[in-house]
């Protein structure tokens, strides 16, 4: 039966007894072991310059042991089925905590993660060559490793979902570490896009379990496994989670990205295989075991997922020619072994594919290894051209052959004991269903074939005649160092293979009891159970096996890559005429409707869905209004906005023709607005309004001479379309106009709690620190806003950077203005001068003034910093007049000059301001506080007296950084082409001449 006679679910997480207790003593080393990989990663970055194999491993290996032993540590507060928790608020009104929780089962994973990662990483310090970029691939390795750790002792559902995502991304930075050949390329893609996508319905999935539960926090989800089966929301949730999990995990039918990730390095292929990536889909379906199993939908979609891919991996891995790719399959296969043990419902079904997932890890990783060896020394993984390595390669040899043993169930070692364990979990009656029919038949065929690709992988490889014409002429054994992890893993599988109960039984043990909790079944580990059913089931495996290699083995040494029948049948093939077919037809066809290269159909395009997304949700919820009380029109206030209504129709009047007069309006519109927002007392705004006029003008005063020259007269006619489109534009602006007028009524007529400001103005003194209550509320009440909008505009930034680099002008574009080119010719006559000097020259008084401001402006951007807590400024008006002073160098003595006198590294002041407004908000979380929680007091400084030392000028600090930098990444970017159109002209002149 599926869960109990009566329908009801025993979860080991409803009692306070049953979740463990919360230890004080180590819950930070948590902490620690998250962000140690991290900070390895970022260090190895660093150490990009050398060239040396020892450095990088030696950083990457010290990391790992680090985390191993951290993880070691954990384990007496977790063997009893304690739970070791750390959380800090982040956004506790959302659900939303930084929450790490350790149990059993989560700490057996970190030891397969930091273990075996350390095997890899002593192991790549061999395989990878010195030609290689090593310190990358060790930083992205190490990045892989934490996203996995992240992964396991996650204690909300929102954060693993962050750290499965960084799962997909750090895999493909892995698959395409060689990106110079097609085959990794595709691979990366290939497995970025399956992935990706399933973890974007696993977050779906995620948020709709929250919904149910009303919590994200992991021990709640688990806790609730009753409410979670019998809410409307279980299909869909179940749904797309199992989606996140089966694509993660390679099962069918979305098996196919796995082989073709194989064009990544081989220490990479043994991580992602054996702890990493492909487990975290069986590790995510174990976690959720206790709130999700138990139903119909969750054995017939497992089942048979399951089933096919345990069968249909078998089948394909017996006739690959490449040994990675037989690897790969039989990894999909066991994987599928594992994920319908887990379909089951049953306690002992899940003990089962606990212990198969420990057992596939270690003679998986030992196997990727050898072959990575076997490769490394012969030049090839064709096992057709591959024969009698036994008598140049025999440690090695012997290692591998032990190793395959263990993957096709060979007693006496440990992948016999989790196989007896599936097959007396099959012969059980679970549900009364088709699938449970078959599963026995379906086991030992699955097992037979296992037998088979192994047994042809020994016999293959290493015996039969020398190979004659491998790459490498004489292979040998590989360093002693290299082989030292496939030698641990191998003993490993012996030991537990031998005396389980006492090598491997406490830590499954432990394992277990963070799964199933009290469900916990008795279970036996024991390596004769006498002769019953699971044995014979095992030896006619074994003998039909090697009956079905010794049938096909001329077969296999001539068959091309793939198995008959099912030949044509392959997934890449399928996925990428989907790529094809997405991205050509149906994006062709959607570019042929919906896209043009005109800026102005684009931009009516971005009109008319913001008048479409303010509309709807005032036609569908509609809202409240009360009569607009008008108390008067002062006439001076009324004709400056004549003026500016008047500008603003000027501006797009003459727009199309006369674009610096245009700007010259659009300018005088922006300071109307800001004389508004003096006049109606709100000077924060009214600072912040003039300095992004100024910015923003001269900005595209720059862009304005690389715009193509316009063609058409001003007061020409207007053929009969063109007075169409402007006169749908024009009333298309009107529409809008009327709507934003109609939504600004809305917005000052709604019947507003007073409390909202109120609160503001009560607490910005008492909690901020700060009585500038504008500016309290943006880096203190509001600061996640606040850190996001400067992550959008460093993002905006780097965007016109990388789009004005590939920007070329127009060939039409506006030349230098003829007094310039005057001067350009006088001062041929005069090569010791330099090309700022020109510019000085052409603009000599305004040129010394703005020089002279420089430091004016700066003192200015510090004096507005300072005040900004408790009068008008702030980071982000500071950081626009600093910018000012930038671009008044820019313009004063021209590109060259300016760079040549200041060095400018916009992108480190923007990665600086990030970095501290994020380390701002992380520091609360040392005192328990909430992320971006801001702490105030006043300080007494000589000379200057009392002064604000909110922790929030720390944060406005990032804010004024970041704006400084991405202002000038955008005036660099623009500034560089004049200096790109001088040396094209340059060249073209150059080229004339020649000819």
């Amino acid at each position: 039966m599926l869960g109990r006679p009566d329908g009801a679910r025993c979860s080991p997480y409803e009692n306070e007894e049953d979740q463990g207790v919360g230890i004080t003593g180590g819950p930070f080393l948590l902490v620690v072991l998250l962000i140690l990989p991290f900070v390895g990663s970022l260090l190895s970055i660093c150490l990009l310059n050398t060239t040396s194999r020892r450095l990088p491993a030696g950083l990457a290996g010290l990391t790992t042991l680090a985390a191993l032993l951290l993880t070691a540590s954990v384990y007496p507060a977790v063997s009893d089925g304690g739970v070791v928790r750390y959380s800090v608020a982040w956004l506790p009104q959302l659900g939303l905590d930084f929450s790490l929780r350790m149990d059993g089962f989560a700490w057996i994973f970190s030891m397969l993660v930091t273990a075996i990662g350390l095997l890899v990483v002593l192991y790549a310090r061999y395989y990878m060559s010195e030609q290689d970029l090593v310190p990358r691939f060790f930083s992205f390795l190490l990045a892989f490793m934490g996203a996995m750790l992240g992964i396991v002792i996650s204690g909300n559902v929102i954060l693993l979902s962050v750290f499965w995502e960084m799962t997909s991304i750090s895999s493909f930075l892995l698959i395409s570490y060689w990106h110079n050949t097609a085959a990794a390329r595709d691979g990366a893609r290939m497995a970025l896009t399956v992935t990706g996508i399933g973890g974007f319905c696993l977050l779906i999935g995620l948020l709709l379990l929250g919904k149910i539960v009303g919590s994200y926090d992991l021990d709640k989800i688990l806790g609730s496994g009753d409410v979670i089966r019998s809410h409307a929301l279980y299909v869909p949730a179940l749904i797309f989670i199992l989606l996140g999990a089966l694509t993660k995990s390679a099962q069918f039918p979305f098996h196919f990205w796995l082989p073709n990730a194989m064009a990544a390095p081989t220490p990479v292929s043994a991580f992602l295989h054996s702890a990493t990536m492909v487990k975290a889909g069986v590790f995510l379906l174990a976690r959720f075991y206790p709130a999700l199993s138990g139903t119909w939908e969750w054995f017939w979609i497992l089942g048979a997922a399951g089933m096919i891919t345990l069968l249909l991996g078998a089948y394909f891995a017996m006739f690959q020619q490449d040994m990675k790719g037989l690897l790969a399959y039989s990894t999909i296969s066991h994987l599928g072994l594992i994920t319908t043990l887990l379909s089951l419902g049953s306690p002992l079904a899940t003990v089962a594919a606990i212990f198969h997932m420990l057992n596939h890890a270690t003679f998986k990783a030992s196997l990727f290894m050898a072959a990575g060896i076997i490769d490394h020394e012969t030049g090839t993984r064709d096992m057709r051209r591959l024969s009698g390595l036994f008598r140049f390669m025999p440690f090695t040899a012997t290692l591998a052959i032990v190793a395959s043993a263990a993957m096709a169930g060979v007693p006496l070692l440990n992948g016999f004991l989790s196989k007896e364990m599936f097959f007396a979990e099959a012969v059980e009656t679970h549900a009364d269903s088709i699938l449970d029919r078959i599963l026995p038949y379906v086991a030992t065929l699955a097992s037979a074939f296992s037998v088979a690709y192994s047994i042809r992988f020994i016999h293959s490889v290493f015996f039969g005649p020398p190979a004659m014409d491998l790459p490498i002429e004489h292979p040998h054994e590989p360093p002693r160092w290299m082989r030292f992890p496939i030698e641990l893993l191998v003993v490993l599988c012996l030991i537990v293979g031998i005396i389980p109960a006492l090598s491997i039984g406490p830590f499954l043990k432990t394992a277990v009891i963070g799964v199933l909790g009290s469900d916990t079944p008795e279970y036996s580990l024991a390596i004769w159970h006498g002769v019953n059913l699971p044995l014979i089931m095992s030896l006619i495996a074994l003998v039909a096996g090697t009956a079905i290699f010794l049938a096909l083995k001329d077969y296999f040494a001539r068959c091309e890559d793939g198995p008959p029948l099912l030949r044509r049948l392959r997934g890449q093939r399928i996925f990428e005429r989907i790529l094809v077919e997405v991205s050509w037809h149906w994006a062709r066809i959607a570019e042929q409707r919906l896209g043009t290269r005109k800026l102005q159909p684009q931009l009516r395009w971005v009109v008319i869905m913001g008048f479409a997304a303010g509309l709807v949700p005032l036609y569908l919820r509609g809202f409240q209004s009360r009569p607009l009380e008008i108390s008067g029109v002062d006439p001076v206030f009324a004709i400056l906005w004549t003026i500016g209504i008047c500008l603003a129709i000027g501006t797009a009047y003459l727009a199309k023709y006369h674009r610096l007069a245009a700007l010259v309006m659009l300018g005088g519109v922006g300071l109307i607005v800001c004389t508004t927002f003096v006049w109606l007392s709100a000077p924060d705004l009214a600072i912040t309004q003039l300095l992004v006029e100024i910015v923003t003008t001269v900005l595209i005063l720059l862009g304005l001479r690389w715009l193509p020259k316009r063609t058409e007269g001003f007061g020409e006619a207007m053929t009969l379309r063109a007075r169409f489109r402007r006169f749908r534009d024009l009333a298309l602006a009107v529409v809008c106009g009327i709507a934003m007028s109609f939504m600004a009524y809305a917005v000052m007529t709604t019947p507003v709690p007073d409390a909202i400001a109120t609160y503001f103005l009560e607490n910005a003194y008492s909690e901020g620190g700060g009585r500038n209550v504008v500016n309290v509320i943006l880096v203190d009440f509001r600061g996640f806003d606040t850190l996001g909008e400067i992550a959008v505009l460093g993002v905006v930034a780097l965007t016109v950077y990388a789009l004005l680099r590939r920007f070329r002008p127009a060939a039409d574009s506006m030349d230098m203005p003829e007094q310039q080119q005057i001067q350009n010719r006088f001062d041929e006559e005069r090569p010791e001068r330099s090309a700022g000097d020109t510019v000085r020259d052409y603009l000599l008084i305004p040129s010394v003034i703005m020089q002279w401001m420089f430091p004016v402006i700066i003192t200015l951007a510090v004096y507005i910093f300072m005040r900004g807590h408790d009068l008008p400024g702030g980071g982000f008006s500071a950081g626009l007049t600093l910018s000012i002073a930038f671009l008044l160098q820019y313009l004063a003595g021209g590109t060259r000059w300016a760079e040549d006198r200041i060095r400018i590294l916009p992108l480190r002041w923007m990665g600086a301001g990030l970095l501290t407004a994020v380390l701002t908000g992380a520091g609360a979380w040392i005192l328990g506080y909430p992320f971006l929680t801001s702490h105030s007091r006043y300080i007494e400084l000589p000379l200057i007296g009392k002064m604000p030392a909110a922790s929030a000028l720390l944060f406005d600090l990032g804010v004024f950084s970041l704006v400084v930098g991405s202002t000038v990444l955008i005036l660099v970017a623009l500034a560089h082409q004049s200096i790109r159109i001088n040396r094209l002209r340059a060249i073209d002149a150059a080229k004339s001449e020649e000819r």
